[in-house]
């Protein structure tokens, strides 16, 4: 038996020692090839302007009982590379959104198209829930048809800044953190695929009806303020008005947009260790919403 627990010791370290240097290097580095932007040449702010900061290239916005806080796109874009370096506050964020994202909302109240990144407010006890979720023609009158995939993190998100990005281009949808895919949403047909030019926003707000294990857990302003930090802005792409021969960014080393083996491996490693929602495999879901599953 001696033998045997040894061998089983040594591969449990090992899985373990693994997962704790995060996912396998995905072998590129998108970032990399965007430059970054300072926060007045790409963005205004949209609400909230006594609850937001700029020092230098850093963004702080912040959340309390009187306010939150957003920010939005200087242009719209039809497709492209955006992306941030984001740090959340540790502690009880219970009921609070973190977000960067991509929305038509204004233009197509009722309708409208968006692309998410969203950080789940927690408990001190409980890690942070990354939520990416993508709408077509959706809004917020119940008619809303959310495509959520949620994942935890393979680090803390409140110790340091780390790079959350979206692709957006006429085939497909990458999410990445720190460079490494963590899902792809194909287009598979013209009505499940957002295709109308979007903004990109930034935002701090409460959502305790939902946003913590669906509602158990609101917002409690005894821990006000609620904080998120942004600087290393990275936004690239074609804009509503660009030639039709723009092309966004690629994904992947080749240029032609689709990942790499290696990025894929990475990406599935994310998805086998930190999944931990994913809505094509929900029983409740009405699948007649949801037909690219």
């Amino acid at each position: 038996m001696a033998p045997v627990l040894c061998l089983f010791l040594a591969v449990f370290l090992t899985v373990s020692s693994s997962n704790a240097q995060g996912p396998p290097s995905p072998g590129f580095s998108p970032t990399s090839r965007v430059s970054a932007v300072t926060f007045d040449q790409g963005f205004r702010n949209l609400w909230g302007p006594q609850h937001q900061k700029l020092d230098q290239s850093s963004l702080t916005i912040w959340l309390d009982k009187s306010s939150g806080s957003g920010f939005k796109s200087l242009r719209s874009y039809q497709s492209g590379y955006f992306g941030a370096a984001i740090k959340l506050q540790p502690g009880y964020t219970a009921g609070v959104i973190t977000s960067f994202y991509l929305s038509n909302n204004q233009e197509h109240p009722g309708n409208h198209d968006e692309i998410d990144i969203e950080f789940l407010g927690t408990t001190p006890d409980k890690p942070y829930t990354l939520q990416t979720n993508v709408y077509i023609r959706g809004s917020g009158d119940r008619n809303i048809i959310g495509r959520e995939i949620k994942f935890h993190l393979w680090f803390d998100p409140t110790k340091d800044f780390h790079n959350y990005a979206i692709l957006w281009n006429p085939s497909e949808i990458i999410f990445f953190v720190d460079d490494v895919p963590i899902r792809r949403y194909p287009r598979k047909s013209d009505a499940t695929f957002p295709m109308r030019p979007m903004w990109v926003y930034g935002s701090i707000w409460d959502a305790s009806s939902w946003a913590t294990e669906n509602g158990r857990y609101k917002a409690d302003y005894n821990f006000q303020p609620f904080v998120g930090r942004y600087t290393n802005f990275r936004v690239s792409g074609c804009t509503a008005d660009s030639p039709v021969s723009c092309r966004p960014p690629s994904a992947s080393p080749s240029g032609s947009g689709s990942l790499s083996r290696q990025q894929v491996f990475a990406m599935n490693w994310v998805q086998r260790n930190y999944l931990v929602y994913d809505y094509c495999h929900d029983p409740k879901r009405d699948r007649t919403q949801i037909p690219e599953c």
